[in-house]
């Protein structure tokens, strides 16, 4: 396995984009003037300068002439964005639960259906073939790979829908959809009992049946909000 050891650049937009998420800087306030910064951060003003840019692209930056560089409202920021996400992720994951469990009954009913439309014998290879992994997953004693299957079978179902900006959008929301996954899979039995639900959504999409697979859909998210509200260290109203 290659490990990534992150850039400088890297590092100085990661730090900025937690704090910002975090709430070190209320929206509309100013960052600290560069110098200070810059210190605080232990980089150069060029890395700043560049992070900055970076932060300025995902919405969570604006910077003018004379006042400075300050926060936008989280409203302005590219809540798709992968940095975003796992940002997100590590200052409130309740939210970012919420949000994700929220976005995905508004989309996979439909991608679901689209699938059952429109599936490509290729695409349903697709999905069963990361069926199958998340089956040989999930017999192995560690369940290694059960997570990357799991993600890898959603993004099958956005794909098999031929629309390209489904398909985008499961790519963009990978994140969030890992840590959606990590926390409902953690129950005993979860796993085992997700499988069949899975099953359920391929058959219907192979036999081109949209209802049938817009409610097995709808079957496995409200199962996945089911064992996230169980999971220990999440509050009640964590979905």
């Amino acid at each position: 396995m290659v490990v990534h050891f992150p850039t400088t650049h890297e590092r100085v937009v990661d730090e900025l984009g937690r704090r910002i998420v975090g709430g070190a800087w209320e929206p509309g306030h100013a960052l600290p003037v560069e110098d200070l910064l810059a210190a605080d951060i232990g980089v150069s003003r060029g890395a700043l300068r560049e992070a900055v840019k970076a932060l300025v692209a995902k919405g969570m930056l604006r910077v003018r002439p004379r006042t400075g560089t300050r926060v936008l409202p989280p409203e302005h920021w590219n809540h798709l964005d992968r940095d975003v996400l796992r940002w997100k992720q590590a200052g409130d994951a309740a939210a970012l639960l919420r949000d994700t469990g929220e976005l995905r009954r508004i989309v996979e009913p439909e991608a679901a259906r689209l699938a059952a439309v429109r599936a490509h014998p290729d695409d349903v290879r697709a999905l069963y073939d990361a069926l199958a992994a998340m089956e040989a997953a999930a017999a192995e004693p560690g369940r290694s790979g059960y997570i990357e299957a799991d993600i890898a079978f959603h993004r099958a179902l956005l794909d098999a829908g031929g629309n390209r900006l489904l398909g985008s959008l499961g790519r963009a929301i990978e994140i969030a959809l890992e840590h959606s996954f990590v926390v409902s899979t953690q129950t005993p039995g979860a796993v085992e009992a997700s499988l069949p639900g899975h099953r359920a959504i391929v058959e219907a999409v192979a036999a081109g049946d949209p209802a049938a697979a817009t409610a097995a859909v709808l079957a496995v998210v409200d199962a996945a909000e089911r064992e996230i509200a169980q999971s220990p260290g999440l509050p009640r109203d964590a979905v």
